[in-house]
């Protein structure tokens, strides 16, 4: 179960930023999960809320998953979102966006 692996390096990322920031608690995380990466981002929200259980660092902390959708671009100048065979030119586009799983925020109190 891969989204296990990812829900719990939001909670270490988190963890380490809220630490390394003088932070009391962590109140909201925000993820872009790429469509092509093949996590299922209620599996990664359900298994956040379990990790952080009894955690008062997370006390109230919500995560928002945010799908990425594909974004592709071409030797030819092609530039969408297919991301089987260009359009144009029939090669097989590069993926620029939507692979990806990244915490791109944290919100946190600090005193």
């Amino acid at each position: 179960m891969h989204e296990y692996g990812i829900a719990y390096d939001i909670v270490v990322t988190s963890r380490k930023a809220a630490l390394d920031n003088n932070a009391t608690e962590i109140t909201h995380i925000y993820v872009d999960v790429g469509e092509l990466s093949i996590i299922n981002p209620d599996q990664v929200e359900f298994l956040f809320s379990a990790i952080v259980e009894g955690d008062p660092l997370f006390q109230n902390a919500k995560l928002t998953c945010t799908k990425v959708h594909p974004e592709t671009r071409c030797s030819c100048g092609y530039a969408g979102d297919e991301i089987y065979v260009c359009p144009k030119c029939g090669q097989l586009p590069e993926i620029v966006r939507g692979k990806e799983v990244v915490v791109t925020r944290i919100e946190v109190e600090a005193d």
